[in-house]
């Protein structure tokens, strides 16, 4: 189970983190990603983190910007967003599954996802 927040309204250039609360016994088994959705916009994959070993991949358009990591001790994995844009603005939601490499930028692969939540950026 996954329970996304963090979401919210602010302006082009401030920061905000985003948080995905894992639950179950294969918490650590999986691959965990960001997807985000505009409005009449496909689901475009965001960033992806290994939970065993931590390896990460990101979407061009947030490389630099923004970074996906992990805390094994509150079985969370974070969002930290930085530097936004207005066309960031998207309902975000975290996925997970036992994901390959070649296939963690395809939603279809995921088998988890938590609720979305809302980042509004305005200029």
């Amino acid at each position: 189970q996954l329970q996304a927040s963090g979401g919210g309204s602010v302006q082009a250039g401030d920061s905000l983190r985003l948080s995905c609360a894992a639950s179950g016994n294969a918490v650590s088994r999986y691959t965990y990603a960001w997807f985000r959705q505009a409005p009449g916009l496909e689901r475009e994959f965001v960033a992806a983190i290994r939970w065993s070993g931590g390896g990460t991949n990101y979407e061009d358009s947030v490389k630099g910007r923004f970074t996906i990591s992990k805390n094994s001790a509150e079985s969370t994995v974070y969002l930290q967003m930085s530097s936004l844009k207005p066309e960031d603005t998207a309902v975000y939601s975290c996925a997970a599954g036992p994901v390959i490499l070649s296939e963690r930028r395809n939603p279809e692969a995921y088998y988890y996802w938590g609720q979305g939540t809302l980042v509004t950026v305005s200029s």
